[in-house]
């Protein structure tokens, strides 16, 4: 029996984010360069891509590109970004057969113009698909957004939009670039690091987090399976008390 037929389809997390890492690791230990690494991660997107669209998974979040991954070696950076282009134009075909809606949360106008162009014909090329929608965080740092969703609201108590008073929690989420996605409930990072990394900080408040060595390149539909029956074993209380879950 395959892990996947032990998960429980009725208790699937609506959202799972994942930060991919360990590609240029994996490369090293080729003694190849970086972005060999990069390269080879793609297969693991459209693997992981793929699993969740045949199990029902509504997001899928990649951090694919940090805001602090541009202070990187520039060679890396231009390869990173000639490889985006290029794996999006390649892989149009595969999201549209499995039904994924591709969208982006970031700050896209750092792009280069090519990914910018590519990103918004595939953006186009999937808008109708309603299946799994598959959100890139391309030049993304949850700080970044975090502190426009606080200029935009300032701005609107400035010009009387608002009051102070009507600032909670929905109003900062309608001000993220996540807006209408339901928040992670499942966060899964490769390669034995054990922490966010600027990823996502408001919306991970309540998520579960899934730790594998496993570096990115090697991470396949088997190892996402394995992150979800984990989570589906675990209690979630969101603050309450075990015996007051079991009451309800």
């Amino acid at each position: 029996m395959s892990n996947k037929d032990n998960i429980n389809l009725e208790k699937l997390p609506k959202h799972i984010a994942i930060i991919m890492d360990g590609n240029g690791r994996w490369a090293k230990g080729f003694g190849k360069f970086r972005i060999f690494g990069h390269h080879n991660g793609v297969t693991a997107v459209r693997e992981t891509a793929e699993a969740a669209a045949e199990l029902g998974l509504k997001f899928l979040t990649l951090y694919a590109f940090s805001t602090e991954n541009w202070s990187r070696p520039q060679k890396e950076v231009d390869a990173l970004m000639e490889l985006l282009v290029e794996t999006i134009k390649k892989e149009t075909p595969t999201l549209q057969k499995n039904n994924i809606k591709l969208t982006t949360i970031g700050n896209l106008d750092d792009l280069p113009k090519g990914c910018q162009e590519q990103l918004l014909e595939t953006i186009e090329a999937t808008k109708t698909n309603n299946g799994l929608t598959m959100v890139l965080a391309l030049s993304y740092s949850s700080k970044w957004d975090i502190l426009n969703a606080i200029k935009s609201i300032a701005n609107e108590v400035k010009s009387g939009t608002i009051n102070p008073e009507d600032i909670n929690d929905q109003l900062i989420d309608k001000h993220l670039s996540t807006n209408g996605m339901p928040n992670p409930e499942l966060m899964i990072r490769t390669s034995g690091e054990q922490r966010i990394s600027n990823f996502l900080l408001w919306e991970l408040a309540y998520a579960e987090l899934y730790f594998t060595p496993k570096l990115w390149p090697d991470f396949n539909k088997t190892d996402l399976y394995d992150a979800i029956l984990d989570y589906q074993q675990r209690e979630r209380r969101f603050g309450k008390t075990s015996e007051q879950l079991n009451n309800n």
